[in-house]
């Protein structure tokens, strides 16, 4: 059972930078892709950027490319969001999940859920 714990959320304004982190324990954490998804409030939640289980490969939402970068320490155990340029409307609830790669680009079956880290932006 892997759990995962994000902090570095905050409120910022725009155009500020803030870097995320979630840390894992509990399971084999070397084992899975990780990702982040967020949610707006009223909005669905959205896939935001993941990475494969060693760091070889990485995938973005449109919306985010070229501001965010993940990245991962597997001897930490911990993943990170790197978030620059920030938007107004990349204000939401920051989540962290894990599973295979695969299924971050359709966004189901997540194996792991955190409890996520808020990240507020104003303009």
């Amino acid at each position: 059972q892997v759990q995962l714990v994000e902090s570095g959320g905050g409120l910022v304004q725009a155009g500020a930078s803030l870097r995320l982190s979630c840390a894992a324990s509990g399971g084999i954490f070397s084992s899975y892709a990780l990702g982040w998804f967020r949610q707006a409030p009223g909005k669905e939640r959205e896939f935001v950027a993941a990475i494969s289980w060693n760091g070889d490969r990485t995938h973005y939402a449109d919306s985010v490319k070229g501001r965010f970068t993940i990245s991962r320490d597997n001897a930490d155990n911990t993943v990170y969001l790197q978030m620059n340029s920030l938007k107004p409307e990349d204000t939401a609830v920051y989540y962290c999940s894990a599973a295979a790669f695969s299924r971050f680009f359709s966004g189901y079956g997540m194996d792991y859920w955190g409890k996520g880290t808020l990240v507020t932006v104003s303009s």
